[in-house]
């Protein structure tokens, strides 16, 4: 990923929390047959390893775990992202020597991929993932309850995936090479919009 140092984040905590933020990751793979990739729900083990590790699974069906990769996978978390017109910099009005451009988040997640099948540990994984997503839930649903005949005839038809992150890229590209009435401009206008993303977005933009 192209990271002007404006928009670089080294910061590992903050890399996290956007990972952990959300809940669609797009996992990449090289193979000898070309680019493949899949969007799917990952969490994240802070616990294994320096940068932590990643977790999912895939359908049998998908080629993807099938396929051996000539390289580290690539796993891709996008953060909040909006649309910024340049009819809110400052600058337009005194120079008019602006254009259009998107702000957002981006996490780039690398490691060399495993696949398994063990039912134990596939398992654990959906286990981990469901209560991941509901818990907050005023009934969260537990793979316990489903039947356990139900339960093992569903676990054939994946394949889990671990990946320890090697590498992480992150970049939040907030108007920061903007100044800091462009900015202020840009924080203002996204605030007003209806779309919560992009009020969301607002409050990202670096003041001052």
């Amino acid at each position: 990923m192209y990271i002007p140092p404006a928009f670089r984040d080294d910061d590992t905590a903050s890399l996290h929390a956007i990972i952990k933020a959300s809940h669609l990751a797009n996992l990449v793979t090289a193979t000898d047959d070309g680019l493949i990739g899949t969007p799917l729900p990952l969490f994240l083990d802070e616990r294994e390893g320096e940068l932590g590790t990643l977790y999912g699974h895939v359908a049998r069906a998908n080629p993807q775990w099938s396929l051996q990769p000539t390289a580290d996978a690539l796993a891709i978390f996008m953060g909040p992202d909006a649309y910024v017109t340049p009819s809110w910099y400052q600058t337009k009005q005194e120079t008019g020597k602006v254009v259009p451009t998107w702000n957002y988040v981006s996490v780039h997640a690398y490691g060399e991929i495993e696949f398994f099948d063990d039912a134990d540990r596939l398992r654990d994984v959906v286990s981990r993932l469901t209560d991941l997503h509901e818990n907050g839930r005023a009934e969260p649903w537990a793979v316990s309850d489903a039947p356990a005949d139900f339960l093992k005839s569903q676990l054939k038809g994946i394949v889990g995936l671990r990946l320890p992150i090697a590498r992480l890229d992150g970049k939040q590209k907030m108007s920061q090479n903007r100044n800091a009435a462009d900015r202020q401009g840009v924080a203002q206008g996204l605030a007003q919009s209806p779309d919560p993303v992009d009020q969301h977005v607002a409050k990202l933009i670096p003041k001052g």
